[in-house]
């Protein structure tokens, strides 16, 4: 009897060796659904919440770098729907810390979602890239990413690291997927009965296929940068300046 063919992708890939870096994600198109680009933005919490480990980086990096001196500012590059800017809002506020949080994104659709959402006290969005930042002399404390850096090609890539030295203080971070067989399997069997009518699926199982392995990543950065490896299959690129 022939398999029903429900156009999902297959559990696993045909070749996870190196990055599929021609695959393009549904959400990345200027002409993708915009009901299901919403639908994505609003489920984003959600699965960053599962598989992205921000609450364990921010009390492990961000708190520590801003309590010295009872908060500071914070830059999240690419801040997609606003998600994790606004977690980190609310957590410094919660710790007692004065935070002032800048969400970035040069996708006029992201920064459309991302103002449309109730205000949380010092956050703020702008519709831009990293460089205009750096070109009218910002700073930030600490400058972050999540599941960025995938999307970027090798000039973007280099220029994203460039920028957040040149924007940064204290601290730079940047995570993302790292890609393997099991990461993949295992997020294509998880979501399978979830996030209908969203790119959550599919554009997940694009992200992870278009990740750096850890080895990978390292042999990507420059001197002054860090890798390490977290569970569950993520990579966090770690930059201090001054050190």
């Amino acid at each position: 009897m022939p398999l029903l063919d429900t156009g999902a992708p297959p559990f696993f890939p045909p070749d996870l060796s190196r990055r599929a870096v021609d695959a393009v994600e549904e959400m990345d198109r200027p002409d993708c659904d915009p009901v299901r680009l919403e639908r994505t933005y609003a489920q984003f919490p959600v699965i960053n919440a599962v598989v992205s480990g921000w609450r364990r980086n921010y009390r492990r990096f961000v708190r520590p770098a801003l309590s010295t001196q009872g908060g500071g500012t914070v830059l999240d590059i690419g801040s997609g729907g606003g998600d994790l800017a606004r977690a980190l809002a609310r957590w410094a506020h919660r710790d007692g810390l004065t935070v002032a949080v800048t969400g970035i994104d040069p996708d006029p659709r992201a920064h459309t979602y991302a103002e449309s959402q109730p205000a949380v006290p010092g956050l703020t969005f702008r519709a831009a890239f990293s460089s205009q930042l750096v070109a009218e002399g910002q700073r930030f404390d600490v400058v972050l990413s999540n599941h960025v850096l995938h999307h970027l090609d090798t000039q973007a890539f280099d220029g994203l690291l460039a920028d957040s030295q040149a924007l940064a203080r204290a601290l730079v971070l940047h995570s993302d997927i790292e890609r393997s067989p099991w990461a993949y399997g295992l997020f294509s069997a998880g979501t399978l009965p979830f996030f209908h009518g969203s790119f959550i699926r599919a554009d997940g199982l694009t992200s992870i296929r278009r990740s750096y392995t850890s080895a990978e990543l390292a042999a990507a950065v420059p001197a002054g940068w860090e890798v390490r490896r977290q569970r569950p299959w993520q990579n966090l690129l770690l930059h201090r300046p001054g050190r």
